[in-house]
């Protein structure tokens, strides 16, 4: 129980302290409108290149529109307390600081998930996409999958912010990646093998898979296994997350380096 508070209180502590998007046009500018443009866009031109349907595009957008949250999110989970001072105090916790981080991961998850069913609700209602209602759980848990595989993902990427000053460049460059590698907006089967095979380890590949069969009624039956690829997905960068952060404590620890920006 005491470790189930720490994930739930203390994440929902340190989101309100480090969330960056404080003002409501700030967030809808940002999170909302800006997925939504998104999805128009590779909508219409795919439409125009006859690259695949409205509902490729839109389901693929709707589980992309989470990495803004996610990623950027799970970042500064880290990377904005050694940017406001405060990560001395975090280090010095007698508690596991594994399961600090983990659990700060879950608000902006969340956040994630909610701007996903957003983009699917305006892709839904402005380009007539029809999704049967049987098909709502699955596609809830593959927005949900992707949205937490993303936040793990931020969380690697802001346990660099712990070695390198400058962490935000690698986030964009992440960002870039999830738009072009994911299939959320190129067919897979039109990339070159390379790609494939990184996109294969990348969060929201599998999900927006699961969420397009999901999407045509073929149910958990086929949707099942990208799921489950989603989640294993997930449960890796989370791993590869706790790593990276006892790594780097101990290396900035020697180097006398966590408050140097």
């Amino acid at each position: 129980m005491r470790t189930l508070r720490l994930i739930g209180v203390g994440g929902a502590l340190a989101y309100r302290a480090l969330f960056n998007w404080t003002t409501p046009s700030m967030y809808v500018g940002t999170l909302l409108a800006g997925p939504t443009f998104q999805l128009l866009f590779f909508a219409y031109l795919g439409r125009q290149l006859g690259v695949a349907d409205d509902g490729f595009f839109i389901l693929g957008n709707a589980v992309l529109a989470a990495s803004s949250a996610c990623v950027f999110g799970g970042t500064m989970a880290v990377s904005n307390e050694r940017r406001y001072g405060t990560l001395g105090h975090v280090l010095l916790s007698p508690r596991s600081r594994t399961v600090i981080f983990w659990g700060r991961v879950l608000p902006y998850a969340g956040n994630g998930l909610l701007i996903a069913a957003f983009t699917l609700l305006m892709g839904v209602l402005l380009l007539g996409l029809r999704i049967p209602w049987s098909a709502l759980p699955g596609l809830a848990l593959a927005l949900a999958a992707g949205s937490l595989a993303c936040g793990f993902f931020g969380l690697t990427l802001g346990a660099l912010g712990l070695r390198f000053r400058d962490v935000w460049v690698v986030s964009n460059v992440s960002a870039a990646l999830l738009l072009l590698l994911t299939g959320v907006n190129v067919p897979r089967s039109g990339l070159p093998d390379w790609m494939v095979k990184i996109g294969q380890v990348l969060p929201i590949t599998h999900a927006a898979e699961s969420a397009r069969s999901f999407a045509a009624g073929r149910g958990f039956t086929a949707a099942g296994p990208a799921l489950a690829t989603e989640l294993l997905v997930g449960a890796g960068w989370a791993v590869l997350a706790a790593v990276l952060l006892t790594l780097f404590e101990a290396e900035s620890r020697r180097r006398a380096s966590l408050e140097t920006l």
